[in-house]
């Protein structure tokens, strides 16, 4: 049972993200009706509601139902939501895609791998599940998307305003990677050279972090990071990688 903090829009970034990944959009138009899984929505049922009112319209006929393995939080149908009682066995349910956002931070990392196996056991074909780590008002995020074989992506998105640098945001990193965080691992490696590149791209700084961002990104592939640079204006810093990448060693 976690903590249940809530906090109104906490998720929007990761639900902006959501609903403009082709992969997660090609999950969720790919069935006529899909399913769509929030686990773990905590004492209130507000970022539930806000991340089914964001993908409907990406698909408005999805189906939408947050999990809570305390009794106690499960309440009834909000616009078109349906709340019950679960945990990692999904309550019977077979989603097209899940999110589960900060369920494992409590967990002890050698549990991951269990937790991870019961959830995408669950899945329809074709479902991804989307679980990571935000801070309490939703400013820095970081979330690894799962298929049916195993974890595909780690994605970093942080408020432009409200970070120093990426290495900001290592400890809202995933369960599987925030212990990680040192000499010898990928994902430091990574940390430590998207700093490089971000002080590098200080000479972009009078046009805004964003922009100062995008510079960076651009760094980091030509030091051979296989990253995406987004097209046009976005409004979150966001670096997404393969998992080979920055996986465990």
């Amino acid at each position: 049972m976690t903590r249940g903090t809530t906090n109104i829009n906490r998720l929007r970034r990761v639900d902006r993200w959501m609903a403009h990944d082709p992969g997660i959009v090609r999950a969720l138009t790919d069935v006529a009706r899909p399913l769509v899984v929030d686990l773990g929505y905590g004492a209130r049922p507000d970022t539930t509601v806000e991340m089914a009112r964001r993908l409907r319209r990406v698909t408005p006929d999805l189906e939408m139902v947050g999990l809570e393995i305390d009794p106690e939080r499960v309440v009834d149908d909000v616009d078109g939501v349906r709340f019950a009682l679960g945990g990692f066995e999904m309550a019977g349910l077979s989603p097209h895609l899940v999110r589960a956002f900060n369920v494992l931070r409590q967990y002890d990392e050698s549990e991951v791998d269990a937790a991870w196996t019961q959830l995408r056991s669950a899945l329809a074909p074709g479902g991804l599940i989307v679980e990571g780590t935000c801070d309490e008002i939703g400013r820095r995020c970081c979330w690894i998307v799962l298929d049916a074989d195993g974890p595909r992506s780690l994605t970093l998105c942080w408020a432009p305003d409200h970070s120093d640098r990426p290495s900001d945001l290592a400890e809202r990193l995933p369960k599987a990677l925030i212990h990680r965080n040192v000499d010898g691992e990928r994902i430091h490696e990574l940390l430590v050279l998207a700093d490089h590149c971000w002080d590098v791209a200080a000479t972009h700084a009078a046009y805004g972090p964003r922009l100062r961002w995008r510079h960076a990104l651009t760094l980091l592939r030509d030091r051979g990071v296989d990253v995406a640079i987004p097209r046009g204006r976005t409004v979150d810093n966001i670096l997404t990688v393969p998992w080979p990448a920055v996986a465990p060693r």
